[in-house]
């Protein structure tokens, strides 16, 4: 079983103590079935001896069998912890570009699905544990009591098993086309979510949406989920019925051929009456134990980063007093997808000089978001190289040249908590500082070092974004056509008061935008087409205050036109 393997190379010792004591009390068992037929029906001599003695053994059964059980849910559920601060963390140390193709949803679905769909299967283990443990030793004991019957018991139960097995391999089927089916689920759900505001205006979206999407994806589910149950429940069935079938066996291979006196059929009989009831329980265990190994393995197949404890970042050449960063022929592809062609960024040649502040234009789909990404190392090139101070960015610098960037990206996430440059909370001189300069302070509410509250208009969120990236005083703000959302009041502030704010701090500034009446106040304007980068100088950045919407505009209105 996969679950009793990863725990067993994570708690070696834990485990092979749990599985001691279910082997103990499963011998205890039989042991007591045992002491019964020899003791209190065989023999009618000193019952009241064998009474206490049997009350005794009772008394050490329930305490092996409740200190097997408990022991191997607390040792689940550890693990079980342990798996879900393994994948938060391997989460966070994935790159983004494996984040982006997974998709949020499939996230989603194993953050919450699947970890409970391990957290079931070693609910129900001991279960399974247990009634393997009794049914072995309870053979045992049947081939002990009679061989002959063993052997014609012993082919009854390899025809059920068979059986079983066949209807435990169509359930195990149908629980991974299950898990399949969650995805969609998932997928759909977060459509509704998402797109909350375009499904409320528009009905006949909601209902495509909700019939054709949603609902297709619910009946797949409730399709597999039924037959699974079905399945399962013919398997628990079969075994049930089996399994009374061995004592009617067992009475007519006794009485009727003459195989075994009547006290031996009736001692089989009490045997198989007692580990009726585990034994039904462990076959009830296997869908959970099913669903949780396809868990895992859809866990796995996220094909996350290795899990590392450490959030430290690594010993690295890059120096807080960097003066040039550099961009050297890097490129970025982005592979086709279905109908959909592929998209080539590059090469790319630029060098940001340490203050000063650069402005990024570009049309829509030219490759801009990208270069950022790739600038800011979210992204890592797929040819070309980045440099600080001459020095290529290895392998094992990449961790600390994120460090020179704080971002606020379009899909920005608001985060309610306020860290400083040292990872622990913002000092509240520098929060009220910039609550001001945002003109956000009579708007806010703080304690603790957490906003009290984020919903806030969009325009009010990248003010507080801003925040949170100006309070980590990081070397390189990288600013995603930030202004777009603020009132022409507040944009022109940002332009003029706070981006000289900005430089005159020593800040590096990249900043997305087609704010054309703004771009005097860029040292250096860079242009993205169809994602070859080039910087306007002279004639060339005076015509681009003047024309650069007129511009963007027509090369979007090209590309609908190609569209239609």
């Amino acid at each position: 079983m996969k679950l009793v393997r990863l725990v067993f190379q994570q708690y070696r010792w834990p485990l092979a103590m749990v599985l001691l004591l279910s082997v103990s009390s499963g011998l205890l068992s039989v042991g007591v079935i045992a002491f019964v037929n020899q003791r209190m029906i065989s023999s009618h001599d000193g019952l009241g001896t064998a009474l206490w003695q049997f009350g005794l053994m009772l008394a050490v059964l329930l305490a092996l069998a409740s200190g097997a059980s408990l022991s191997l849910t607390a040792l689940g559920h550890r693990f079980v912890y342990g798996l879900r601060r393994v994948m938060v963390k391997r989460l966070l140390d994935t790159n983004i570009e494996r984040i982006e193709s997974i998709g949020g949803a499939k996230i989603f679905a194993s953050l919450s699905s699947d970890i409970r769909a391990v957290t079931m299967a070693f609910v129900q283990l001991p279960d399974l544990i247990y009634g393997s443990v009794l049914s072995v030793a309870s053979f045992s004991y049947l081939a002990w009591l009679s061989p002959s019957l063993f052997i014609t018991t012993l082919c009854w139960m390899a025809f059920t098993l068979g059986v079983g097995w066949l209807l435990v391999g169509k359930l195990n089927a149908h629980i991974r086309a299950l898990r399949e089916s969650e995805d969609k689920l998932y997928q759909s759900y977060q459509g509704v979510i998402d797109g909350r505001k375009e499904l409320t205006l528009n009905r006949d979206r909601a209902r495509r949406l909700y019939e054709e999407t949603f609902d297709v994806a619910a009946q797949r589910y409730r399709e597999h989920f039924t037959l699974a149950d079905r399945y399962h429940g013919l398997a628990s069935n079969w075994a049930n019925i089996m399994v009374l079938g061995t004592i009617g066996l067992a009475f007519y291979l006794a009485n009727g051929l003459g195989w075994a006196p009547t006290e031996v059929a009736a001692t089989y009989a009490l045997t198989v009456l007692f580990m009726r009831t585990p034994l039904v329980l462990a076959v009830a265990a296997i869908p959970a134990q099913i669903s949780g190994r396809v868990a895992l393995d859809k866990v796995e197949s996220l094909a996350l980063a290795e899990h590392h404890e450490s959030f430290d970042v690594a010993p690295s050449h890059i120096a807080g007093h960097w003066q040039t960063l550099e961009l050297r022929d890097v490129e970025y592809h982005y592979a086709p997808q279905g109908d959909e062609p592929g998209f080539d960024v590059g090469p790319v040649n630029l060098t940001l000089r340490r203050g000063e502040t650069v402005f990024l234009m570009g049309g829509n789909g030219s490759g801009k978001s990208s270069l950022a990404r790739l600038l800011s190392g979210l992204y890592r090139p797929s040819a070309g190289a980045i440099l600080i101070d001459g020095q290529v960015i290895g392998s094992d610098d990449w961790l600390a040249y994120r460090q020179l960037f704080a971002s606020v990206f379009t899909d920005f996430h608001l985060f309610a908590q306020l860290l400083g440059a040292d990872g622990q909370n913002a000092d509240v001189a520098d929060v009220e500082h910039w609550l001001e300069k945002l003109h956000m302070k009579h708007k806010v509410q703080l304690a603790d070092g957490h906003l009290l509250d984020t919903r806030f208009s969009q325009g009010q969120r990248k003010r507080l974004a801003l925040m949170l990236a100006l309070l980590e005083k990081r070397d390189i703000l990288l600013l995603d056509e930030w202004a777009a959302d603020q009132d022409p009041l507040f944009r022109r502030f940002f332009y003029r008061e706070l981006l000289p704010m900005f430089k005159k701090a020593g800040v590096t500034v990249f900043a997305i935008s087609h704010d054309d009446q703004y771009f005097d106040l860029a040292d250096r304007l860079v242009k993205m087409e169809s994602g070859q980068l080039s910087e306007l100088q002279g004639d060339r950045r005076e015509n681009a205050s003047r024309d650069a919407v007129e511009e963007i505009g027509a090369a979007y209105q090209m590309k609908t036109v190609e569209a239609l």
